[in-house]
């Protein structure tokens, strides 16, 4: 992969480097003035997957995970994957059992070396033969709104803590969330406009009166200029791993025992506007979602949907039952 990376593959001899999952790997720092023709061509296959992926406008994080996976297995093989093929792969994501590695990374795992093989070195015939691991679908933990209001009182930081409120007051994803210009706040119309969601699409989201006044009591003392929550970097937006870790710590300090990510705060939001009786077609549109098949998940964990559905065997002897025959 890239030399110029710090992805960068590093081969001694034939000692093959061993690779974590995807994700979790340790990255290898190239010798200055070491560049052999493997790694030039390593570097070359780098930089022709980033530019197939930035061509198929995946999502951003979605890249980058893809082109980990694909490093790590050529770490672990100490080859590029140009000269391996499915025997390598398969052996490869037997490591990544091996280690512990759960399904959901195994897939992910599966999707990059489809993609690096099937686009990007035009060997459709390994894509195909390599199979998706079945990922068991468990229902997410859903917050209360009291989970949530403690939650969001417990993240220390203002930045991320803003962040997170406008998560779970607007439905937006993390990565959504942090790349807010303070221009895409709607004041007047009480509106905020997402830019380039997944999918590469934008939509417009309520902006209710308490997310309305909390966010001009944050611009009264940050100030931010651009880039509504600014990062640590100058110039850079908040990452959402820096969200991600805020949100865990204030779990942690109301000993919060759900599982929690910030996603779990979109969950929450179309969840407690189901349960408000808010019509399933206006929460696909303000989440997002391409397919209402995908909003109609929601009916599945609400409490107030389930338990409002009568079962037949209270309908047996009514007038409702005879529909039953």
């Amino acid at each position: 992969m890239s030399p110029n990376s710090r992805d960068y593959v590093r081969v001694r001899g034939s000692r093959r480097v061993s690779a974590e999952p995807c994700g979790t790997g340790r990255r290898l720092s190239p010798t200055p003035g070491n560049t052999n023709h493997k790694e030039q061509a390593m570097g070359t296959l780098y930089n022709k997957m980033t530019l197939d992926l930035k061509l198929k406008n995946l999502a951003t994080g979605t890249q980058q995970q893809y082109l980990r996976c694909c490093v790590d297995f050529a770490k672990y093989h100490g080859e590029s994957p140009a000269a391996l093929g499915v025997d390598e792969v398969k052996e490869y994501l037997g490591h990544l059992l091996m280690k512990g590695a759960g399904p959901e990374v195994v897939k992910m795992n599966v999707a990059g070396l489809k993609f690096i093989y099937g686009v990007t070195l035009n060997r459709a015939d390994i894509a195909e033969r390599l199979a998706w691991p079945q990922v068991p679908h468990r229902q997410p933990d859903i917050l209360s709104g009291s989970e949530v209001e403690m939650l969001l009182k417990a993240v220390p930081s203002l930045v991320p803590a803003m962040a997170l409120t406008v998560a779970y007051g607007a439905g937006l994803r993390v990565g959504e969330a942090c790349r807010l210009k303070v221009e895409d706040i709607d004041g007047k119309r009480k509106m905020i406009h997402v830019r380039l969601g997944k999918g590469g699409k934008d939509r417009h989201v309520m902006l209710g009166d308490r997310l309305l006044e909390a966010l001009r009591q944050y611009w009264l003392k940050v100030k931010p200029e651009g880039w509504l929550f600014p990062g640590a970097k100058e110039g850079q937006p908040l990452s959402p791993d820096a969200v991600r870790k805020a949100l865990g710590r204030a779990a942690t300090a109301v000993k919060l025992k759900k599982r929690v990510t910030p996603h779990a705060l979109r969950h929450a939001f179309a969840t407690h506007l189901l349960e408000s009786g808010t019509d399933t077609r206006i929460i696909q549109v303000l989440l997002g979602h391409a397919s209402i098949r995908t909003t109609a998940r929601y009916t599945q964990v609400s409490n107030k949907v389930i338990a409002s559905t009568k079962s037949p065997l209270d309908l047996l002897g009514t007038k409702r039952g005879a529909v039953l025959g």
